[in-house]
């Protein structure tokens, strides 16, 4: 297997498998909240194909597999009628968390996965499908991590702007909320004109990278993964 396929296939996968199961975590909350949108639409039953966005879940992270760049990307979003939950304000912001949270949690569940997998290894079980296994396996951790870290940032449309939205006093929550148009242009912004500036600049990158390392770090020496 080339250097090239063998990123594609422990970077590729796990980062769409992650970013398609954010959005499951997000229609499994809208449909405990209250919201059918899903169901009345024909689309009740999983299908993964759905999600699948040409660029965001294919191209992007093709392309920074290529560049050796940080991967990340989107899944394409189910219809969801927020004014159908229970507590629309409260409700929206629990709703925006569980993607973030579906991340977090599958983080988690992976290091322990992955420590299971290195003690089997560490038995003499070592060859080129469990090396395979362990290096998606710990991708798996890095990329959810960095995802829910990186869609917490409180800008728009990251859902870290939909909670903070759902949090604030009605007053100031409109007053943020006539902040989405300006969202995408201040992303590209600090995502891309800034940093290519001088990497001092690349304040969103620096903070989110050193905030899902640590994390990671945390998670994966609490079990004594990494040394």
């Amino acid at each position: 297997m080339t250097d090239f396929v063998y990123s594609l296939a422990t970077w590729l996968v796990p980062l769409v498998v992650a970013i398609v199961l954010h959005e499951v975590g997000h229609d499994t909350a809208a449909r405990m909240l209250g919201d059918n949108s899903l169901a009345e639409a024909g689309l009740a039953r999983f299908d993964p194909r759905r999600y699948v966005d040409p660029i965001g879940t294919l191209a992007l992270p093709l392309v920074l597999v290529l560049i050796h760049a940080p991967v990340f990307g989107w899944a394409r979003s189910s219809p969801t009628d927020t004014s159908r939950f229970r507590n629309p304000r409260l409700d929206k912001a629990l709703w925006s968390l569980a993607g973030p949270m579906t991340n977090f949690f599958l983080g988690t569940v992976s290091v322990g996965l992955l420590a299971l997998l290195l003690g089997v290894m560490k038995g003499g079980a070592i060859n080129p499908a469990t090396n395979f296994l362990a290096d998606n396996l710990f991708n798996f951790v890095q990329i959810n991590i960095f995802l829910a870290v990186f869609n917490m940032l409180p800008i728009y449309p990251f859902d870290g702007a939909h909670v903070l939205e759902g949090l604030l006093p009605p007053k100031a929550s409109r007053e943020f909320s006539q902040l989405a148009p300006y969202g995408f242009p201040l992303l590209m912004l600090m995502l891309v004109v800034l940093p290519s500036l001088s990497p001092d600049f690349d304040v969103i990158g620096r903070f989110v990278r050193a905030l899902a390392t640590a994390i990671t770090t945390s998670l994966l020496g609490s079990l004594n993964i990494l040394g």
